[in-house]
């Protein structure tokens, strides 16, 4: 189903080339915002009723957090680099922004002026937290299917109204033509930001580089670090695998609200493999639609990455 954000998305780009009326755009908005809550929640809940997850974390969850957030700081840290001397994405921005005068207005807020941006700063991190709890408590395997499905329609109420806003916003395309190439250099920071992170993890909590590495080059992707880690390494060694990659997604909405304050690219480079699913939403609403489709692609880029990275790195490190 790898393919069905960008049909969404390309739907809502035509319906908003086509400059809807403002009451249908007010709609999609309201309608965006309590589908990201609720996405935020299933994030959640599919980790309460992980029992592999919730099991280990006494155990193992300390390292895992570590390399994760290690992993992060990394993306973040070079990242922050690139923004700082060959890719100014504030200054891009405002050339964008400024050179966009073709009389159309923006179908849905592009950041931190809406405002509804401040409350979601403390709502989403609310939402997921709640998710946890629920899923624990409340739900089991068996909700699985129904679940699934919620998670999907949200899902495509999501990538539809970003596509909506982004066809309305023409001066979007203009800032991406500008980025050009710089877009994979920004994708090769969060990279080799996260195996720096997850090297300098490794020697800190003693967990071998076989594991502290390849996990933290899954960069939100945890699915297939998962099984791969799994298959090529051991239960346990799989376990970090899925667990660091799952807590990318879930430290990246905790630390939204610093990670906003720190660059325009910040929350991208933690949201990493992400950005092309759970994370893009909320790096819209908070950081607007050319951030969003920065993130993106650089999205894009690294789950891409993944497949052909960790046997690279499991061959050098093994």
């Amino acid at each position: 189903m790898s393919w069905f954000p960008f049909v969404c998305l390309g739907s809502g780009l035509l319906f908003g080339c086509f400059n809807p009326p403002k009451i249908i755009v007010t709609l999609i908005d309201k309608l965006v915002n309590i589908a990201l809550m609720f996405l935020m929640l299933f994030i959640g809940i599919n980790v309460g009723v992980n029992d592999s997850v919730m099991s280990n974390l006494p155990r193992i969850g300390f390292n895992c957090a570590l390399i994760c957030l290690s992993a992060i700081a990394g993306s973040v840290a070079l990242t922050v680099l690139l923004e700082k001397t060959v890719v100014p994405l504030e200054q891009l921005i405002s050339r964008a922004t400024r050179s966009g005068g073709d009389g159309t207005a923006p179908a849905l807020p592009t950041g931190e002026e809406e405002t509804g941006g401040s409350s979601l700063l403390w709502v989403i991190p609310v939402s997921i937290c709640a998710g946890i709890v629920i899923g624990y408590l409340l739900l089991d395997s068996s909700s699985d299917a129904i679940r699934s499905k919620l998670l999907y329609g949200t899902l495509v109420i999501l990538y539809t109204g970003v596509g909506v806003g982004m066809g309305n916003n023409k001066s979007i395309f203009r800032y991406l033509k500008d980025l050009g190439f710089k877009v994979v250099l920004l994708a090769l920071a969060v990279l080799f930001g996260s195996l720096g992170g997850g090297v300098l993890a490794g020697i800190v909590t003693g967990v071998p580089f076989s594991i502290s590495l390849v996990s933290s080059s899954g960069m939100g992707y945890y699915s297939m670090t998962g099984a791969f880690m799994t298959q090529n390494l051991g239960a346990e060694a799989g376990i970090y695998g899925f667990m660091v990659n799952v807590m990318r997604d879930f430290f990246t909405v905790l630390l939204l609200p610093i990670l906003i304050r720190i660059s325009k690219g910040s929350p991208g480079a933690s949201g990493a493999a992400g950005n092309m699913d759970t994370m893009l939403v909320p790096i819209v609403k908070l950081q607007g639609q050319e951030i969003g489709l920065v993130a993106m692609v650089v999205g894009v880029l690294t789950s891409l990455s993944v497949p052909f990275l960790q046997p690279l790195l499991l061959s050098l490190v093994q």
